[in-house]
């Protein structure tokens, strides 16, 4: 199993910790094997306190949003300063913070340490891959140039746009099998991927629908066509298939919802399709990562399956979930159906963690 030859633990600091995609770090890393979490940090305001009055308001309420109680190992360590946190004094840096921020801060601790990001700050440099766990291996290798680039000791390996994971994960057996002529996609996104902050306000997503998420579709556009594309030397040349999206916010916690049609490049039967899906990641799956799935897809034969509150915590909220998977006779090709994929768990810091935990594995922390 991965991380079992470990000699020691692998200390990591959270940086952003007080918000919710920093909780979300916290409670992926809670009782890991090999992960040992060394320093909480945030922005300036929080900086010197403890972390359960850093996230403590006016009234006395403890913003914590991990699910059960605070644990008590994170309470009562100090938060540090984000801008000056020594990132040489630890192995790995699980970063949180909003992309402007992250611009500067990451590559100020890359130079010294490694560095995983829930970040957009550096998803479209042409050294910086996209990597997402099962899916694109290959390009992992990205990351060594990019220190040798850069002169950095350490690198910066941003996660996807949670929108893009679920739908990333269930193209790339297709496009790898049959080829992908175009893609077009609608999301039903849960309110929780706004984060609190500013946030999407109760009254205007209860008994509504936003048809608009700023910058989400172009995002998912480039970020599946660069996890899907193939390796050319030092750099990534995208996939060159059509992807079209409409993304949407919806009055759901989390776990996003997405309704997919797409034509192949050439003819497949369901049972091909289904025979693509249950292969994908099985080899990366074989290792034993801590964080891992059974399985990456689980296809649903119940035609009123998957539904979000059902389905988004399948294999620890890290596996995509399929169903509805039907021919369009009105397209040569051509295939449609509906995924579920936990936005806050492999869509963010479950599957940093996982990622982190992979690149352990290949000598890179």
């Amino acid at each position: 199993m991965a991380g079992e030859s470990l000699q020691r633990k692998i200390r990591v600091a959270v940086v952003g910790a007080t918000g919710v995609a920093g909780q979300e770090f916290l409670t992926a890393l809670l009782g890991h094997p090999f992960f040992e979490v060394g320093a909480l940090a945030a922005s300036e305001r929080s900086a010197g306190k403890s972390y359960v009055d850093a996230i403590r308001t006016e009234s006395g309420a403890v913003s914590w949003y991990g699910g059960g109680l605070l644990p008590r190992c994170y309470s009562e360590m100090i938060v540090l300063d984000a801008a000056e946190l020594d990132a040489s004094q630890f192995d790995l840096v699980f970063s949180a913070v909003d992309a402007g921020p992250a611009r500067i801060l990451e590559a100020q601790y890359a130079a010294h340490t490694p560095v995983i990001s829930t970040a957009s700050a550096y998803r479209y440099e042409d050294d910086v891959p996209l990597l997402l766990p099962g899916i694109n291996s290959e390009h992992v290798d990205m990351l060594r140039r990019q220190s040798e680039n850069r002169g950095w000791k350490g690198f910066i390996a941003p996660n996807p746009n949670c929108t893009t994971v679920g739908l990333a994960i269930a193209l790339a057996p297709l496009h790898k099998a049959f080829g992908l002529e175009w893609v077009h996609m609608v999301s039903m996104q849960a309110v929780n991927g706004a984060g609190r902050s500013p946030g999407v306000i109760a009254l205007d997503v209860i008994d509504n629908i936003i048809p608009y998420i700023p910058k989400e579709e172009e995002k998912v556009a480039a970020e599946t066509l660069k996890l899907l594309g193939h390796m050319e030397g030092n750099r990534v040349v995208p996939a060159s298939f059509d992807i079209s999206a409409t993304c949407t916010r919806v009055a759901v916690l989390e776990g996003h919802t997405e309704v997919v049609h797409l034509k192949l490049s050439k003819a497949a039967s369901a049972e091909d399709i289904a025979a693509a899906w249950s292969e994908q990641g099985r080899e990366f799956l074989s290792a034993g990562y801590p964080s891992a799935p059974e399985s990456l897809i689980y296809l649903h034969q119940d035609p009123f399956r998957p539904q979000v509150r059902l389905d988004r915590d399948m294999g620890g909220g890290m596996t995509t979930v399929i169903g509805r998977l039907r021919p369009d006779a009105n397209i040569e090709n051509g295939w449609k159906f509906v995924l579920v994929s936990h936005n806050t768990q492999m869509g963010a810091a479950k599957g940093c963690v996982l990622m982190g935990e992979h690149l352990c594995a290949q000598g890179l922390i």
